[in-house]
């Protein structure tokens, strides 16, 4: 019998296969800013002034940032980008990433995008899954204050009941689809609403199959026990729990909150934590397959390689539907187009919206690209080492 080599995200003819010599110049320029913290800094505050003095950017931005790590403006403009991953495997979630402007105008707006992009995925295997933030459908105020124990306005009541309606009307839309549905994290101060929310969705629509999946912040020191208490919950009642597993993004503004308000921070107290639950968590899920599905959210190599062990350790098929990888665009192609190639489930995050719109979105991506230990150096260690790699074999 022979043993399968193990999986390497060092082999960077396979990760950049899908960049021409042009684009990968490209991604070097942005990587080269992007590992400046005061070029990022500067840039974000350039860009925020210039789209409130509606200076015409759009353009500027399209050859740079946003087209980097955004498929377009709309589901037609990512078409493009959607067809090019699938050529080499990887699968696309169309991640509408326009933040809610906090009326029910747009949360309503919002919630119809989302089923856009729920009808786009029906039947199309390259686009598995759908995604939104519960934030986008309704105010977070409201949540919080549930969550706190406090009594809501009969105004405030009237908008947590069209939340609700929201919330269950695009679950039950990717129910109807044949398609699954991913509810991001958020803060910690009103995910416990968000959950419940979440949890009432899967006890309707996970009975068959996995089709709503909650996402689990590993970097808070409480999750791992939270997820299994939900998988508990769900072996109860009868339902597949969907889990999506990341490592977390609002790390200083929960520490801050927590600091300010004198309650403990429910941040782990370092990486070294996190990682740990992390991987437990991956286990945990691999561990429960037969009785929940996985997508693991994750741009860090051990963590996908264990993944991988784990899914030939329990005599799983590289492509079981159970089990995907997931990475956001732009990023980490050396994993996501290694595991592809490897024949594992591999979905890239592929945001889109009306530029100035997703600036926030953007700036967060360039925030946390410096500010995770090492990333977006990784990323301009790796380009640079392809640019090489092509010039020996060019001469």
């Amino acid at each position: 019998m022979s043993v399968k080599p193990k999986i390497s995200f060092e082999n960077l003819e396979v990760a950049f296969a899908s960049k021409s010599d042009a684009e990968l110049k490209k991604m070097y320029y942005i990587f080269a800013t992007m590992n400046n913290n005061l070029a990022v800094s500067l840039g974000i505050k350039l860009a925020d002034l210039a789209f409130a003095l509606k200076l015409p950017i759009n353009g500027i931005m399209k050859k740079t940032m946003f087209g980097h790590f955004c498929g377009g403006e709309s589901i037609e403009d990512c078409e493009k980008s959607v067809n090019k991953l699938a050529e080499y495997g990887v699968k696309t979630i169309l991640d509408y990433s326009v933040e809610g402007e906090g009326d029910e105008e747009s949360y309503e707006a919002t919630k119809n995008e989302i089923l856009k992009t729920i009808e786009r995925s029906a039947g199309d295997p390259n686009i598995p899954f759908a995604v939104f933030k519960v934030t986008g459908l309704g105010d977070f105020n409201i949540m919080t204050k549930i969550q706190e124990g406090q009594k809501l306005s009969s105004k405030e009541e009237i908008a947590f009941q069209k939340l609700e309606k929201r919330v269950d009307e695009l679950c039950e839309a990717a129910y109807q689809a044949g398609t699954k549905i991913l509810i991001d994290a958020e803060d910690s101060w009103y995910q416990e609403t968000l959950d419940i929310l979440v949890y009432r969705a899967m006890e309707k629509y996970n009975k068959e199959s996995c089709v709503v999946f909650n996402t689990y912040q590993m970097y808070r020191h409480d999750m791992l026990q939270r997820l299994k208490n939900a998988h508990q919950t769900a072996l109860d009642k009868g339902y597949f729990l969907g889990a999506k597993l990341v490592r977390g993004a609002y790390m200083e503004k929960e520490r801050e909150r927590a600091l300010k308000k004198g309650y403990l921070s429910p941040i782990q107290p370092d990486k070294a934590s996190t990682d740990r639950d992390y991987d437990a968590a991956v286990k945990y899920c691999m561990e429960n397959i037969q009785t929940m599905n996985l997508v693991s959210g994750s741009h860090n190599e051990h963590s996908n390689l264990l993944l991988t062990e784990l899914i030939g350790d329990y005599g799983l098929a590289e492509n079981d539907e159970r089990v995907y990888f997931a990475q956001l665009y732009g990023m980490s192609d050396n994993i996501s187009f290694n595991l592809a190639d490897a024949g594992y489930n591999v979905v890239k995050y592929v945001p889109y919206g009306p530029v100035e719109k997703v600036m926030p979105y953007l700036s967060r991506r360039a925030e946390e690209n410096t500010s995770v230990a090492g990333q977006s150096s990784r990323e301009f260690d790796l380009i640079k080492k392809e640019m090489r790699r092509r010039k020996i074999k060019n001469n």
